[in-house]
């Protein structure tokens, strides 16, 4: 099975109380590559590349409610995995 896309835009208090540190480590720990961004509107957009089953997962992770700061919503889309990228970074 090939690995899917997911681009997740998180809004809400979601920069400068370590959001994108802790989502680095929850896609790690779930095998996944991409990255977390700040976003000049206060979003944060995270690219999770991998099985499709490892990024629900880190997609319910995001909206569990047990992340730093305050998520109030996440649109996700989902695509097929593009151009490989490497590891997982903080961008």
């Amino acid at each position: 099975m090939s690995d899917v896309r997911l681009d997740a835009w998180v809004h809400g208090h979601v920069q400068g109380v370590g959001f994108r540190w802790w989502t680095r480590s929850r896609a790690l720990e779930l095998g996944l590559t991409g990255y977390a961004a700040n976003k000049p509107d206060g979003r944060v957009h995270v690219v999770a590349q991998g099985p499709r089953e490892r990024c629900e997962q880190l997609l319910a992770l995001l909206t569990g409610g047990d992340t730093p700061g305050a998520v109030d919503k996440v649109l996700a889309d989902w695509s097929d995995a593009g151009e490989q990228i490497q590891g997982f970074r903080e961008r």
